[in-house]
């Protein structure tokens, strides 16, 4: 899901934090193909991975209850092992989520642990509040230093759903939309079914197409609004 690997483990393939399923099979392929030589990730790493991608999915569904209660699991079972670093990951997670649905920008969580954090989590979370830059940049997975480099041009060649999402907020945020931004954030929650950042940007489209005196696309996209709107009205909790 994000470009920041969860808890990469010496002598494993470093894992790219995905949504969904798809975490779960890349995990479950990395656990399969090393078990004839490395023992099984430990209890805690498990519980931390499952509740993680459970808590992302609910959050991006619009699923309040159910995300809060799988982020507070995910934190406590990496508490386990003492380490801020690891912690800061999990924390790093959870923002990226709500930034790429534009619903905060940078993440608060992360400044008590910061100062135990490694440089390339210093640098995300700077990403995170649209101010990576320098040096930093070349610390950010590639998505991401793809798209600060090619602006909304890169969001195509970004895959994964999620952090094309996060790419394209944190290029809103940094100043550098444009419509191809909202239009590709947009793509990515609609083919994934994401009611919450769908919801997001599909407004601040319509706002920009109403501003811009653009009353065709605006109505357009008051009507995905209207279709999306019923469809989940009981969806969010």
């Amino acid at each position: 899901m994000s470009p920041v690997p969860l808890f990469p483990r010496p002598g494993r393939p470093r894992l790219p934090r995905r949504s969904g399923a798809l975490l779960s099979a890349v995990l479950a392929a990395a656990l399969s193909a090393g078990c004839a030589q490395r023992p099984p990730a430990p209890e805690w790493e498990m519980n931390a991975r499952g509740a993680a991608d459970r808590a992302t999915q609910a959050y991006l569904s619009g699923n309040d209850r159910v995300a809060v209660q799988e982020w507070r699991r995910a934190r406590e079972e990496t508490a386990r092992t003492a380490r801020p670093d690891l912690l800061a990951r999990v924390v790093l997670l959870e923002c990226a989520t709500r930034v790429a649905s534009l619903a905060q920008v940078g993440c608060p969580d992360f400044a008590p642990l910061r100062d135990g954090a490694a440089e390339a989590e210093r640098a995300y979370a700077d990403y995170l509040e649209g101010r990576a830059g320098g040096a930093e940049v070349e610390l950010l997975p590639p998505a991401q230093r793809a798209a600060l480099a090619g602006g909304a041009a890169a969001l195509a060649g970004v895959e994964d759903p999620l952090a094309r999402l996060l790419a394209a907020a944190v290029l809103h945020v940094r100043g550098q939309g444009g419509a191809d931004v909202p239009r590709h954030a947009i793509d990515a929650a609609s083919s994934q079914g994401w009611r919450r950042p769908l919801m997001a940007w599909l407004l601040l489209a319509e706002q920009d197409a109403r501003a811009s005196g653009d009353a065709q696309r605006a109505d357009q996209l008051r009507q995905r609004l209207d279709v999306l709107e019923k469809a989940g009205a009981g969806g969010a909790r």
